[in-house]
């Protein structure tokens, strides 16, 4: 399958049923993306496809045959919500911080609370609640309308 990989394009010789997680993890060595349920319920293996977050541990690689797909790692380390979640304490164990970053990107620079929430509902953090992430993506976008990393 060919693939454009954290802005790359690549070549995957796999099976077009394995999991897009395990390719991603196996194949490509890209560990950045965490397995925590295996059945789509946590939302920690959430990686972008064509800009749209998805739960990796459910899509077939066939299925991402053409597209465009961003882990954490096409992130690069500099993206503002990688350091508002640093900064502001939104990363807790870690299992699911890659999962929710991403989740976060796809809600676009300026999200509403209520847009956050929403699009978040499909990743847990089993480690604390909520604020902290909350807080680390506002924090972000503050950061953003004013020009700034934060």
């Amino acid at each position: 399958m060919r693939l454009t990989l954290n802005g790359k394009p690549r070549r995957i010789d796999v099976h077009p049923m394995k999991r897009l997680l395990d390719v991603l993890r196996e194949d490509c060595v890209l560990t950045g993306t965490k397995e925590g349920c295996g059945e789509g319920e946590c939302g920690a293996c959430t990686v972008l496809v064509d800009g749209v977050p998805v739960n990796s541990c459910l899509v077939p690689a066939a299925q991402v045959d053409g597209t465009r797909v961003t882990t954490i790692e096409g992130l690069g380390g500099r993206h503002p919500l990688q350091h508002a979640f640093v900064e502001h304490g939104g990363a807790q164990c870690g299992i699911c911080t890659p999962g929710m970053i991403m989740a976060a990107v796809a809600l676009g620079k300026r999200p509403t609370l209520e847009a956050i929430r929403v699009g978040l509902a499909g990743n847990l953090c089993r480690c604390t609640g909520y604020t902290a992430i909350y807080r680390s993506i506002e924090a972000a976008t503050k950061a953003r309308k004013h020009g700034r990393r934060d």
